[in-house]
């Protein structure tokens, strides 16, 4: 099985992601599997293959430990690494080419803690990639952009693993937008122009050293521009998948 853990920033559409993509796998003849990884969700786009909800019961968690939300959203995280074998066991029972990973909507939840990455590799093998999904509202100003390759970068940096980095909800952009964030993906120069042109207070000599530390290092690297609307930028997506996992082969 190959899986891919979808990431991202609050209200970024990564279970509608997931909903989308697990169609567009499943027309091409290759099996998909879906697994929910946030025991605190009340509602998905999809029914779950697997569901983490089965193992960890987060009400009981606030009402037993008398927790506030995040607080029993963590110790359920946290829990859940107890649950890892029975959660592949159901995984190995379905036997799919591709498992496809809905984390908790709150990213740093996962991605921060050591249960996110003790998760991830436990359940996979060590055989999965990220996918970092980004809202296009921060496609409105070059700062805004540039602090999601900030966070872009400190998920590939904490799980040490191939990321494929997104920009969600494409369909909602304004024409001018949308190609000047196309732009900024494709051409660093551009976007260290943007940039430095609206940095106007006095962090400017920082904020100009921290991108260009960010440009060197490749973070810029590939965007996806995805719409689960339109099923923009879909085909891409898979074909990154299939590029990390297998060179491509299930094409």
């Amino acid at each position: 099985m190959k899986f891919a853990f979808l990431m991202g920033t609050a209200g970024s559409g990564k279970s509608t992601l997931v909903l989308s993509l697990r169609d567009r796998i499943s027309g091409s003849e290759v099996s998909v599997a879906t697994l929910n990884l946030d025991p605190g969700v009340r509602w998905l786009p999809y029914s779950p293959d697997v569901d983490v909800r089965d193992y960890i019961d987060y009400d009981r968690l606030v009402e037993d430990y008398k927790l506030g939300p995040n607080g029993a959203l963590i110790a359920s995280v946290d829990a859940s690494i107890n649950h890892i074998r029975e959660i592949r066991d159901e995984l190995d029972k379905i036997g799919a080419d591709y498992v496809l990973v809905d984390t908790p909507g709150q990213m740093e939840i996962f991605a921060y803690r050591s249960a996110g990455r003790g998760i991830a590799s436990a359940l996979s093998d060590g055989n999965y990639c990220t996918v970092f999904l980004a809202d296009s509202i921060f496609l409105n100003r070059p700062s805004d952009f540039v602090s999601i390759l900030l966070l872009s970068y400190s998920v590939q940096a904490r799980f040490h693993a191939p990321q494929i980095n997104c920009i969600s909800k494409c369909d909602l952009l304004p024409s001018e937008i949308y190609e000047r964030g196309r732009l900024w993906t494709e051409d660093p120069e551009f976007l260290k122009d943007d940039f430095m042109s609206e940095q106007i207070d006095l962090h400017i000599e920082i904020s100009e050293r921290v991108l260009e530390a960010l440009l060197e290092m490749g973070v810029l690297g590939e965007f996806i521009f995805t719409s689960s609307n339109t099923g923009e930028g879909l085909d891409d997506l898979y074909a990154q998948i299939q590029r990390i996992h297998s060179g491509g082969e299930d094409q």
